[in-house]
C-alpha cells in the first residue's frame, strides 16, 4: 500500500494506492473509459477523492427505499408508506457514510435538506405510476453479479431488481433517477442493461428475456428484448475496449477527451486540459512504449459500444 500526497488548490491531500493494476471491468468504469481514459485513471488506478453530489446521492436514497419497500407484504407497498421510508433510510445512509452530512454545510435551518428529502420523496411516489410493486415479488434485489470470460475479462456489476416468471423468463430492472434520454443517445443508455445481460447469460446460461429502465425524473419506461446476437456484439466491443485499457495500463499513456461533461468533473486540478499536473503514476509503465495516440486510436474504436 502506498501514500502519495497531492496538492489541490494549494492544499496537501493525501490518496491512498494500492498501485494494482485494474483486473475486472464494470459498466460504470467501461463508460469512464469510453467518456475519458484520463478519467478512469483518475478513478481506478490513483484511486482519486471525490466529493459526494447531491443528485447522486439521492439517487442512492430511493433505490434504498424501493429495495427495502419489498421487504414488507404486498398489501403494505403503499406510496405513503415508501414516502414516509424516505426520512429513516437517509439516516441510515447517514450512518453508514457520515461524510454525506457535509452536503448540507450551512443549511442551518434545514430548509435546503428539506426541500432535497421532498425531492427523493416526489420520486419514489412517480414510480407507482410506472410500476405496482403489490403485483411484484422480485427474485433478487441489488444483486451483484460477476462473470469471467473465456478470454479472462471478469465482469462484475450489482444489478437493481431481477424479476423471474413462473415460465421462467428473466426480466433485469434498472431505477433511473434521471430523465429518459433522448432517442439519439437511447443505446448508450442500454449499454449498462446489456452489459448484465451479458453477465447473467454467461453466468446462469440464460439470456434476459427483457431489460427494463425505470426512468423516475420524467416517468417514463423503457424497455430491450436481448437475444444472442446482441450479447455477442456486445462481448466483443468490451473485449476490444479491455485491449485498450490494458495498453493504457501498461503504457501509462492516459489521454484526456474534453467534453462538455468536464464542468462536472472532480479532478480538473489534474488534469492537463485546465493546467493541472498529473499525479506520479503509481504503476510500472512497460519498456516498450505504444507510440503517441495509439491509446486514443484504441479507444475511438470503442464510441458505438
Amino acid at each position: 500500500m502506498v501514500f502519495r500526497s497531492l496538492s489541490v488548490s494549494g492544499r496537501r491531500v493525501c490518496v491512498m494506492s494500492t498501485s494494482l493494476p485494474p483486473s475486472s471491468l464494470s459498466p460504470s468504469r467501461a463508460n469512464d473509459f469510453m467518456q475519458c481514459p484520463l478519467l478512469y485513471r483518475f478513478r481506478v488506478i490513483d484511486k482519486l477523492p471525490e466529493k459526494p453530489s447531491e443528485a447522486a446521492t439521492r439517487g442512492t436514497l430511493v433505490h434504498a427505499v424501493l429495495e427495502r419497500l419489498f421487504d414488507d407484504p404486498a398489501v403494505d407497498r403503499t406510496a405513503p408508506r415508501a414516502r414516509a421510508m424516505v426520512p429513516g433510510q437517509w439516516d441510515r445512509l447517514l450512518e453508514s457514510r457520515p461524510e454525506l452530512a457535509g452536503l448540507f454545510d450551512g443549511d442551518a435551518e434545514g430548509e435546503r435538506l428539506t426541500r432535497w428529502l421532498g425531492e427523493a420523496e416526489r420520486l419514489v411516489e412517480r414510480w407507482f405510476s410506472l410500476e405496482d410493486p403489490t403485483r411484484l415479488e422480485p427474485a433478487e434485489r441489488e444483486l451483484f453479479v460477476e462473470t469471467e470470460l473465456d478470454s479472462g475479462l471478469r465482469l462484475r456489476g450489482v444489478i437493481d431488481r431481477v424479476d423471474v416468471a413462473p415460465t421462467g423468463e428473466v426480466r433485469i430492472v434498472d431505477y433511473k433517477t434521471g430523465k429518459a434520454p433522448r432517442p439519439e443517445y437511447a443505446e448508450s443508455a442500454l449499454f449498462q442493461m446489456k452489459f448484465y445481460a451479458l453477465v447473467v447469460w454467461r453466468w446462469k446460461r440464460v439470456v434476459p428475456r427483457r431489460l427494463q429502465l425505470v426512468y423516475l425524473g420524467s416517468g417514463e419506461v423503457v424497455t430491450y428484448d436481448p437475444v444472442e446476437a446482441d450479447l455477442e456484439r456486445v462481448e466483443r466491443k468490451l473485449l476490444a475496449l479491455w485491449e485498450a485499457i490494458k495498453l493504457a495500463t501498461e503504457t501509462g499513456e492516459w489521454l484526456p477527451r474534453p467534453t462538455k461533461l468536464c464542468g462536472w468533473c472532480d479532478h480538473k486540478a489534474f488534469c492537463p486540459e485546465f493546467g493541472g499536473t498529473l499525479p506520479v503514476y503509481p504503476l510500472t509503465v512497460a519498456p516498450a512504449a505504444a507510440p503517441a495516440g495509439a491509446v486514443a486510436g484504441a479507444v475511438e474504436v470503442q464510441e458505438s459500444v
